[in-house]
């Protein structure tokens, strides 16, 4: 990797990322010129990246860690096609479709076999929306010989495509999938800042402050099929996870990767 690596705060490094032309220009109308040293919080520019894609970015489904979810009262030989929007507030973006099967992937945050009322998700037990499609509850799971949740087997009411549960009956939670068999496994990497203090060159020695977590790679994820030709730099908001875009030099139709361009809201101020 050289000056275009995603880590690196260069132009050829962001537009990599997926930061767009027009975040960079607001960024620099932001800040502005002087001729005075100083330093300008990097949140600031991912501000700008981040009211950009929110208004602008088509959005689609990712599941980072999976979790197997088998609906025991769904056709195991069928497949339903959703139609769901590219975008919830710009009808004029279009829509793409998704299909819905038995067996799906929810990422392994979201489920707990006990939970407060605080906790949203799919619990052992109860109820909770996927994402465009059904309200499924949770009933069973299965474990390894280390006790580890490898399935959870669910349920699901024919009659919440896209409405609420006939009886009245209300589900808070909606969490975000993709079905086993048609989501395509991608190489999923998560950028944090390259430093760890806000000022290195103010450090005695500046690479002492890198931040040894910079780069985390995940294997084993999966993403909607409809990400399979995703053009290269363009960002997409995973659903709850953030904004990604496929890798201009690592990402090919038969080995996606994508990086992150930025979190959905910025975890360095919590």
């Amino acid at each position: 990797e050289g000056w275009d690596d995603p880590r690196m705060p260069t132009v050829s490094g962001l537009r990599r990322r997926g930061y767009t032309p027009a975040a960079i220009r607001e960024f620099c109308r932001r800040i502005g010129v002087t001729k005075q040293d100083n330093t300008v919080e990097m949140s600031a520019l991912e501000s700008c990246i981040r009211e950009d894609l929110n208004e602008n970015a088509p959005r689609a489904m990712a599941v980072l860690r999976p979790l197997r979810i088998v609906i025991e009262n769904f056709d195991a030989a069928q497949t339903e096609t959703l139609t769901v929007p590219n975008h919830p507030n710009k009808p004029e973006m279009g829509t793409h479709t998704i299909p819905f099967a038995r067996e799906i992937l929810i990422d392994e945050a979201d489920f707990r076999e006990e939970a407060n009322k605080q906790f949203k998700r799919l619990v052992l037990g109860k109820e909770v929306r996927l994402r465009h499609a059904y309200v499924i509850k949770a009933e069973r799971v299965e474990k390894d010989a280390e006790g580890r949740i490898t399935t959870v087997y669910c349920s699901y009411d024919a009659d919440t495509l896209g409405k609420d549960p006939a009886d009245g009956r209300k589900v808070k939670g909606v969490i975000h999938w993709v079905t086993a068999a048609h989501s395509l496994p991608a190489q999923i990497r998560l950028y944090d800042r390259l430093f760890a203090v806000a000022n290195p060159g103010a450090a005695d020695d500046f690479l002492a402050t890198i931040n040894p977590n910079s780069l985390t790679l995940i294997e084993g994820a999966r993403v909607e099929p409809s990400l399979k030709d995703a053009p290269a730099e363009k960002a997409f908001q995973f659903e709850r996870e953030g904004y990604f875009c496929a890798d201009s030099k690592l990402s090919t139709p038969e080995q996606l990767v994508f990086n992150l361009t930025v979190a959905l809201r910025d975890t360095w101020q919590e």
